[in-house]
């Protein structure tokens, strides 16, 4: 989609905004990462003068709302048991979903990069760094809101997009794709027929989350696209990214 960005952290943030319900949001892919803070998209305009990080981006949409986050000590999750129980998906989500993506990336020609050089990335993760078992509901330590850093998407990240052949062997390989069924069709059964996960009344982070990554599989490679073939699955993306894209256009 032309206002979608490709990469799970920026589009995360993208599907956060759409599901909070803010709309009418202008999106830029103009802006090189070099240029935003810390390096690293995405960003979004406070004022005129005051660009925020991803971090802050919670802050922001709360000043939006005029919602006072103190109202919400369970982030629109049903309760507390099951605003601990996310740390578990988002686990399972940036480590074995994730790893799948890696080697899952088209190879860039040598003419391409000969045409567009890739501006410095960060290091990207090793797959054994985050290839890990999931921890059980409620004893993760992982949040939903990491520690990197939106007008301003970047349509290409560092995380997902690499260029050159990431390079595994084929047990690695077979372990990672067994993983990622898994984690899959774990996904399924938990989501089942409801329009939340976690069966929340309104869509949490934890949706936000969730729609980055299958948004990206289903744009990724049949390798990765065949698991996510499930009907609730794609259904529920299919719903979600009509209401992210609708919240947002072009600048």
């Amino acid at each position: 989609s032309e206002l979608l960005g490709s990469d799970v952290k920026c589009l995360k943030w993208q599907a956060h905004i759409a599901l909070r319900g803010l709309s009418n949001i202008r999106v830029r892919f103009d802006v090189d990462a070099q240029g935003a803070i810390d390096g690293r998209l995405p960003n979004v305009p406070f004022d005129a003068t005051e660009l925020l990080s991803a971090p802050r981006i919670v802050e922001w949409v709360d000043v939006k709302l005029a919602h006072n986050a103190l109202d919400d000590s369970w982030e629109g999750y049903r309760d507390e048991a099951t605003k601990d129980e996310r740390r578990a998906w988002v686990s399972l989500l940036e480590g074995n979903v994730h790893a799948a993506l890696i080697p899952s990336q088209p190879t860039q020609s040598f003419l391409e990069s000969l045409l567009a050089p890739p501006a410095p990335l960060p290091a990207s993760p090793s797959l054994n760094s985050i290839l890990v078992p999931p921890p059980p509901p409620s004893t993760g330590f992982f949040s939903f809101i990491p520690s990197y850093s939106l007008t301003l998407f970047s349509p290409f990240g560092s995380t997902l997009n690499t260029t050159g052949s990431v390079r595994i062997s084929p047990a690695t390989r077979n372990a990672v794709f067994e993983k990622y069924a898994d984690a899959i069709k774990a996904l399924s059964e938990k989501l089942g027929t409801d329009k939340s996960f976690l069966g929340s009344e309104h869509p949490t982070p934890l949706d936000a989350l969730i729609f980055a990554y299958l948004y990206c599989i289903l744009q990724s490679s049949e390798l990765v696209r065949t698991e996510v073939r499930r009907v609730n699955l794609v259904a529920w993306e299919w719903r979600v990214r009509g209401t992210v894209k609708a919240a947002f256009r072009r600048a």
